[in-house]
C-alpha cells in the first residue's frame, strides 16, 4: 500500500513536471507571436499613414514641390525663392522636426504658407514622415500623372510626343529640321500636352513681357516707407517703393529728396524707375528717370517746363500750383544727383 503511494506520488510529480514544461514550452512561443503581431501591426499602421502621407502631399503639396518631390513644377517659375527640392536636401539637416515646422508655421518671406486651417497635427505629422522617407532620404519616384486611373491607360501611345514634353527637342524647332515622325510628336504636343506641360523647351525665348499689376492696392496700403502691405510686400513692385540711400546731398538735394518721395514718388516710384505697383497701371508708363536711354536727352530746363506745365495725354500733371520753382528745382537736383545726371 505505502509502495503503492509513493509510485503514485511520483507519478503525479512527473505529470506535473511534464506539464508546467509543456505550459513553459507553449507559452514561449506564444510570446514571440505576440511580439511579431505586433511588428506586423505596426508595419501595418506604418505602410498606411505613410499611403494617408502620399494622399495628402499628392492633394495639398504637388502644384509647388512636384509629385516626386524635386519641383520641377510650372509653379517653380514663377516663385522666388523657389520651392525646396527635397531630393537635393541634406537628410541630416532637413529633420522631421523642421519639415513639421515648416507645414504647421509656415516660411515667412516664401510661398510656403501654415496649413494648420487645412491639416490637424496628426495629418501634418504624418505628412511630414511621408515627405522626409519619400524624399529625402530614398529619393523615390511617388504617383505618376500618367497612369490608368487618371485616364492615362496605354500612354505610351503618345510616345511621338514625348521628346517635345521632356524637353529634348524644342518646341520650335524650324519643321525643316524635324523628322516626319517628329513632326506628327510636335502636332501631338502642340494640340494634346500643351495644355499641362506649357511650351516645354524653347531655344528662342523671344519678347519678355514687362511686369504687370492684376489689380489695384488693396486697402491699407502705402507707397511710402514702412509698414507696407503684407500683400504688396511679396510683389515685384514693392522694392521699387523703397527710397534709395542718398550720401553727400547738399541742403538744396536734400529739400528736393523730401519733395519727391512725397510727390512724385506715388507714380515714378521711390528709386525713380516708374516701376511701382501703381506706376505698371498708367498708360503710358511713368518716365523711368533712371534709363540712361531717355535722361541723357534731357536737361533742367526741359524737366523744370514738364513738372510745372505737365505733358498732355500722359498722367503727369501740371505741379506749378502747387510747387514753387525753387521747390521744383530743388527736385531736379534731387533727381539729377541721384537717379541719373542731366545736362
Amino acid at each position: 500500500m505505502y509502495e503503492s503511494q509513493v509510485s503514485n506520488m511520483g507519478k503525479f510529480a512527473s505529470i506535473r513536471v511534464i506539464g508546467t514544461l509543456i505550459i513553459m514550452v507553449w507559452l514561449l512561443p506564444f510570446s514571440l507571436l505576440q511580439q511579431t503581431y505586433a511588428a506586423d501591426m505596426g508595419d501595418d499602421i506604418k505602410k498606411t499613414n505613410h499611403e494617408i502621407g502620399r494622399k495628402i502631399y499628392n492633394f495639398r503639396c504637388y502644384y509647388c514641390h512636384g509629385y516626386s518631390g524635386d519641383a520641377a513644377t510650372l509653379a517653380t517659375t514663377f516663385l522666388d525663392p523657389k520651392p525646396m527640392d527635397f531630393t537635393k536636401a541634406d537628410q541630416d539637416e532637413l529633420t522631421l522636426e523642421r519639415i513639421i515646422s515648416a507645414i504647421t508655421d509656415g516660411r515667412e518671406g516664401t510661398g510656403m504658407v501654415s496649413f494648420t486651417s487645412v491639416l490637424n497635427p496628426e495629418e501634418i505629422q504624418i505628412l511630414a514622415e511621408f515627405v522626409r522617407e519619400e524624399f529625402v532620404i530614398k529619393k523615390a519616384v511617388n504617383t505618376l500623372y500618367h497612369i490608368e486611373e487618371n485616364g492615362w491607360g496605354n500612354h505610351d501611345r503618345y510616345k511621338e510626343a514625348f521628346p517635345f514634353a521632356k524637353g529634348t527637342i524644342p518646341i520650335d524647332t524650324p519643321d525643316s529640321e524635324l523628322s516626319l515622325e517628329q513632326k506628327r510628336g510636335k502636332a501631338l504636343f502642340l494640340s494634346t500636352c500643351v495644355s499641362c506641360h506649357d511650351r516645354a523647351v524653347v531655344r528662342d525665348e523671344g519678347v519678355i513681357w514687362e511686369t504687370q499689376a492684376v489689380s489695384y492696392p488693396r486697402n491699407q496700403y502705402s507707397h511710402r516707407g514702412e509698414p507696407l502691405d503684407a500683400v504688396s510686400r511679396a510683389t515685384p513692385f514693392s522694392k521699387h517703393d523703397i527710397p534709395p540711400k542718398a550720401e553727400g546731398l547738399n541742403a538744396q538735394e536734400r529739400k528736393g529728396e523730401g519733395l519727391f518721395q512725397k510727390n512724385c514718388a506715388f507714380c515714378h516710384g521711390a528709386d525713380g524707375t516708374g516701376k511701382n505697383w501703381i506706376g505698371t497701371f498708367m498708360e503710358p508708363h511713368p518716365r523711368d528717370l533712371t534709363n540712361p536711354e531717355f535722361m541723357q536727352g534731357v536737361d533742367a530746363e526741359y524737366l523744370l517746363s514738364v513738372i510745372q506745365e505737365g505733358l498732355p495725354g500722359t498722367s503727369m500733371p501740371a505741379w506749378k500750383s502747387v510747387l514753387s520753382e525753387s521747390d521744383i528745382k530743388a527736385i531736379i537736383g534731387y533727381i539729377s544727383k541721384v537717379f541719373h545726371p542731366l545736362k
